[in-house]
């Protein structure tokens, strides 16, 4: 009992920390037996939304089940395979989708925006920042923004993978966020969740290899992700300071009970303090362009005692890349633990790796700068 009371109070902790809510809404939540879209779902989702807003808090939705609203719309008998019929539900059924969260959030006085995004969108830091500004600019009219992989012109290399990984994208994007991903199930179990002897696991505190094998690819022909999928964007959300919610969204109330602090779905707590959101673009947003390789003592100096990478600690250098561009740190093993921007290009680095700072000058003639990669331009991601 008392077990379960530290755990409401965990949990009344992390709403009341909480400035905005993103919630994540799952294709298979949002459809019906017959692929077309849940209209009454789309409406007990209005409601809440008003509920969280009235405390406060901004209320942010990330909406699978464009294609899944194609589907139905255009009468087609399943999910299609091919890239462009899948691109033609997706446009069709955004359209349908749009509209039914409007009309619900009208009648609670609100306006629903819509943004469609693309990896890109995060990758390339001015429109990194433009999504940002205008995320606060809806939130300052107090509209709600719904927003959506842009499926219909999406390709494999600018594709998320999944709204749940575009959720925790789109999380770190703000300042004091909760993440609340809602499926089709109560949460992560302990066993397979189909198995009445599963149970609920109620809070997580670290992602481990042990909860990651807990992961079950259980999916229907609506969805992309399954709890692997989810995971994974828990594990983005929490390494920069967030915490995470895995609910069942066709609780018609889930969302007011998690707003009570109830002890329902999965809870997240994160992985230490929330992360400015500069190191969080460069931690957890942008892919890196190559890899540099540290000895003992350049990964001590980096991952534990905050400081800058010196020319001197990096033993290898793996990949082409420019000035300003992202990189990957790992030590000795291969094991990435940072990623920063890179004062020096490739070419630059290798030549000055392992020398000490006094070398620099004699081999460059004047030096720009003493570190491959500033403090502040570097986030230790594990």
């Amino acid at each position: 009992m008392k077990t379960e009371f530290m755990q409401d109070l965990v949990r009344q902790e992390v709403v009341a920390n909480a400035r905005i809510v993103v919630v994540k809404v799952g294709t298979n939540v949002l459809s019906r037996d017959d692929d077309r879209l849940d209209v009454d779902r789309v409406r007990a989702l209005a409601r809440q939304i008003h509920l969280i807003r009235s405390t406060g808090r901004r209320v942010l939705v990330v909406s699978s089940g464009a294609v899944g609203a194609g589907i139905g719309l255009l009468g087609l008998p399943g999910r299609p395979t091919d890239l462009p019929h899948l691109q033609a539900a997706a446009a069709a059924g955004q359209a349908s989708l749009i509209r039914a969260y409007d009309e619900a959030l009208q009648e609670f006085g609100y306006h629903a925006a819509q943004m469609l995004l693309t990896a890109n969108d995060f990758r390339n830091r001015d429109r990194y920042l433009n999504v940002r500004n205008t995320l606060n600019t809806l939130f300052e009219y107090g509209v709600v923004p719904i927003v959506n992989e842009n499926d219909t012109v999406s390709v494999r290399e600018i594709k998320f993978g999944d709204n749940d990984r575009l959720a925790a994208m789109v999380s770190n994007l703000l300042e004091s966020p909760l993440l609340v991903i809602l499926s089709v199930v109560d949460g992560l179990y302990d066993g397979d969740p189909r198995d009445p002897e599963s149970q609920r696991i109620s809070r997580i505190s670290s992602v481990d290899e042990k909860i990651l094998s807990l992961a079950k690819e259980i999916k229907s022909s609506r969805g992309t992700g399954g709890m692997q999928s989810k995971l994974d964007s828990v594990q983005v959300a929490t390494s920069v300071g967030g915490c995470v919610i895995i609910a069942n969204g066709r609780n018609e109330n889930v969302l007011e009970e998690i707003l009570n602090g109830e002890d329902i779905g999965t809870l997240f707590t994160a992985q230490g303090p929330l992360i400015p959101a500069w190191k969080r673009w460069i931690g957890f947003t942008v892919t890196p362009h190559g890899t540099l390789e540290l000895d003992a003592g350049a990964v001590n100096a980096v991952r534990h005692r905050g400081k800058s990478l010196l020319p001197i600690g990096v033993t290898k250098v793996s990949g082409s890349f420019n000035r300003g561009e992202l990189v990957s740190l790992t030590d000795e093993s291969g094991h990435e633990f940072a990623r920063g921007l890179t004062n020096y290009n490739s070419e630059l680095v290798s030549r000055i790796a392992r020398r000490r700072t006094e070398e620099l000058e004699e081999m460059m003639g004047s030096v720009p700068y003493v570190e491959v990669i500033h403090r502040d331009n570097l986030c230790v991601i594990r």
